[in-house]
């Protein structure tokens, strides 16, 4: 199971950093960078799936079925989270703090929705899935949503650098007495 894992998590890496080399050339705007994340995931995230988990026949079966529920579900929330991400990118470098708060917001909002989302299909797979294969999948995903949140936030320009009315947001400077 670690040699899976340690192979997904490398065939990741590869298909996400080679993107962002061949990305280099050129300066990406947030939607090419949304829209090839994207694209490149919906392919990858199925083979990296279906190498990670190893499914028998029976267990395959039960198990795209609901995924692919799942997927669909999940794509309209991270539709919202792009859009976010996307407006962001739009405002950045004079975001207000009333409009980093709102977008804040927004985030905790998505992700509030994904897990809520994550629960109801884990409730669904373990109605058709071992709870040990319903574990490694969401094991799984987590790591691979960690990876292309990795990527994402590589390609956004950092809050600290922000200017709001004057003032730096986001940097807190300790002073030792």
């Amino acid at each position: 199971m670690m040699k899976n894992c340690v192979f997904v998590a490398a065939t990741f890496a590869i298909f996400a950093f080679c993107d962002l080399a061949s990305a280099q050339d050129q300066e990406p705007t947030i939607d090419s960078t949304i829209a090839v994340v994207r694209a490149n995931m919906q392919a990858d995230r199925t083979a990296l799936i279906t190498s990670g988990m190893n499914f028998n026949d029976r267990d395959g079966a039960a198990f795209w079925p609901v995924y692919r529920q799942y997927d669909y579900e999940r794509s309209r929330l991270d539709d919202r989270r792009a859009a976010v991400i996307k407006q962001y990118t739009q405002k950045y470098p004079n975001l207000t703090g009333a409009e980093a708060k709102a977008m804040a917001d927004q985030m905790f909002d998505c992700d509030s929705r994904l897990a809520a989302l994550k629960k109801k299909y884990y409730k669904k797979f373990n109605k058709v899935l071992p709870a040990l294969t319903v574990a490694k999948f969401f094991q799984l995903e987590r790591r691979i949503d960690l990876l292309i949140d990795m990527q994402v936030e590589s390609s956004l320009p950092p809050l600290t650098q922000a200017e709001d009315a004057g003032q730096r947001v986001g940097v807190v400077e300790l002073h030792q007495p």
